[in-house]
């Protein structure tokens, strides 16, 4: 198969049909926004002290049967203990007075034997107040955030499997409608166990969305479009629906009913089945040449091209070993690959605890959490705006380590700040976020620039899989902060800061043209110098440079 960007070049770099497949398949983006988070919100715990039951009490002894403990040098009720009932009810019957006749620090304590009183000024109904996620049951709310991450560890995992099989876009639509049945039954749950085992089908659907659309989008789109698409298009329509999201969530304070809402959000996908195209470079790939062509002429009667009697060479295409098809073991076969490989899952890991780490943070937060859970949100606009211009021009390898050191070096720069300095540590949470969130859009883009046509959904969704571990354990290092609130912002921002280095191992993709072949990948850079090299040999003669040359017309499409 020769070079499909050269061969598609009648098509130029903008035009009507790669601005309404840019638009269309951006708006998918945002109900990836809507859904990804929401546990924020669903799986708050409210402010909670232990039930006291209807009985025979004096108001001082109701008032005062809460003990109080000192949490960050200020006296707040206890959550998770009560004095003993049948003590305060004997002292309550005798006439004793609490603080006066009796002193209270020695009174024998109980749990929350009658359940809890949770206050309602912030939420109506969590999944924490419906199944008393607090105190020896907490671990099952970061628990429960884990699952959607367990779940984005399966769907990266079959979905390019399914993509690079049956084709880019059947995966997108049938993922987009597993959503949506997903969180709808997951809002009729009638226990924890089974929110949980819902949360697994929505993380795997909505990965699989992410990915499958996020690579249509590349193959499709001219080289121009596509860094746009996989910066500013792509993480900026799903920070639309992210920061939508907690205005949403403080209309509907009911938690079933909020989900019950947010499914219903994937139904108005399904007219866009028939304006966003397959991919032509699957399409090839797959010895589907003439469906491929169809799909481009008619890209060219939009753009007002005229199309070449024969856009993709028989000669070429049949050079293409069209029924190979490719699983993630090819990945393992070659020593390249491999270590590429490696790398890309060391920093898409340590990528995923910070960013996820950060936005489940929120919710912890000091003041409103809604508006804390916006500002999270909002903050990712300037960096996604920022990444795209910078990826028009700046080698990838810089940037990334440039911004991983900014998000982990903030985060450690947080334990320093004292507790009254509220909005001082909040900044630099935000400039924190701002970091990762630059990492993460770069990282993207720059794994799918390394992998090539038939092995990048594979290639990708291993990067994604291996990603998921570090927001798997995410909920749990924002767990730790019970114990100690600085020790999440160590642990996260150690890792950032080891992690930085490892990209420069990586090779360079800026203004290279995206590799189609295993053949034509670039190899990756030695541990003890410069990138390696091999020969190629071409028409007889012997070379050492790669096949992947950048040409003139290259650099100025993309920079333009």
């Amino acid at each position: 198969m020769g070079d499909y960007d050269v061969e598609t070049a009648f098509l130029g770099q903008t035009g009507p049909f790669f601005w309404a497949t840019f638009f269309l398949l951006n708006t998918v983006f945002v109900s990836t926004g809507f859904n990804g988070l929401y546990i924020i919100f669903a799986g708050a715990a409210p402010k909670h002290h232990c039930l006291i039951p209807d009985v025979n009490l004096t108001e001082e002894w109701r008032n005062a049967i809460i003990p109080f403990a000192k949490v960050d040098g200020e006296p707040v009720q206890s959550q998770c203990s009560r004095y003993k009932l049948d003590v305060v009810r004997n002292l309550s019957a005798e006439g004793y007075v609490p603080g006066r006749d009796v002193n209270l620090t020695n009174l024998p304590q109980e749990g929350c034997l009658d359940g809890w009183h949770y206050s309602k000024d912030m939420y109506q109904s969590t999944i924490v107040t419906e199944w008393n996620l607090v105190c020896d049951n907490q671990w099952k709310v970061p628990f429960a955030s884990s699952t959607l991450f367990v779940g984005y560890l399966l769907g990266s995992l079959i979905s390019g499997q399914l993509s690079d099989r049956f084709g880019r876009k059947k995966v997108v639509f049938l993922s987009l409608g597993a959503q949506c049945v997903s969180v709808l039954v997951q809002s009729f749950s009638h226990s924890w166990r089974m929110f949980c085992i819902m949360y697994l089908f929505v993380g795997a659907s909505q990965i699989s969305i992410y990915i499958s659309a996020f690579v249509l989008g590349t193959e499709v789109l001219s080289k121009t479009m596509r860094v746009l698409f996989t910066t500013l298009g792509a993480f900026l329509f799903y920070c639309i629906g992210y920061m939508t999201l907690p205005w949403i969530a403080y209309g509907i304070r009911e938690w079933r009913t909020l989900l019950a809402v947010l499914s219903a959000t994937s139904v108005v996908y399904i007219p866009l089945w028939w304006f966003i195209p397959e991919s032509p470079r699957w399409l090839i790939t797959q010895g589907r040449v003439a469906e491929a062509e169809v799909i481009v002429r008619d890209a060219a009667r939009k753009n007002k091209a005229e199309a070449p009697p024969v856009i993709f060479k028989e000669s070429e295409v049949q050079d293409m070993p069209c029924s190979r098809v490719y699983t993630m073991i090819d990945i393992l076969k070659s020593k390249n690959i491999r270590c590429i490989t490696l790398m890309c899952l060391l920093l898409w890991m340590a990528i995923n605890i910070g960013y996820f780490g950060l936005s489940l943070n929120t919710s912890n937060l000091s003041g409103n959490p809604f508006m804390n859970c916006f500002l999270s949100a909002i903050t990712e606009v300037p960096a996604y705006i920022v990444s795209t211009w910078l990826l028009r021009k700046c080698p990838r390898r810089v940037l990334l380590s440039t911004f991983l050191i900014l998000g982990g070096g903030v985060l450690l720069l947080i334990q320093f700040i004292p507790d009254t300095f509220h909005n001082v540590a909040l900044t630099l949470e935000m400039t924190g976020k701002f970091g990762f969130t630059m990492a993460f859009s770069i990282v993207y883009i720059y794994t799918a620039e390394l992998y090539p046509t038939v092995l990048r959904n594979a290639g990708m969704g291993l990067c994604s899989s291996a990603a998921r571990i570090g927001s798997i354990t995410a909920p749990y290092v924002i767990y730790l902060g019970t114990y100690n609130k600085v020790l999440p912002y160590i642990l996260m921002g150690s890792l950032t800061m080891a992690s930085s280095m490892v990209n420069f191992f990586l090779p360079e993709t800026l203004h290279k043209d995206l590799p189609e072949t295993v053949e034509q990948m670039q190899e990756y850079r030695g541990f003890c110098g410069g990138p390696k090299r091999k020969k190629y040999i071409q028409n007889g003669a012997t070379s050492n440079s790669s096949p992947l040359h950048e040409t003139k017309s290259d650099t100025q499409a993309l920079t333009n």
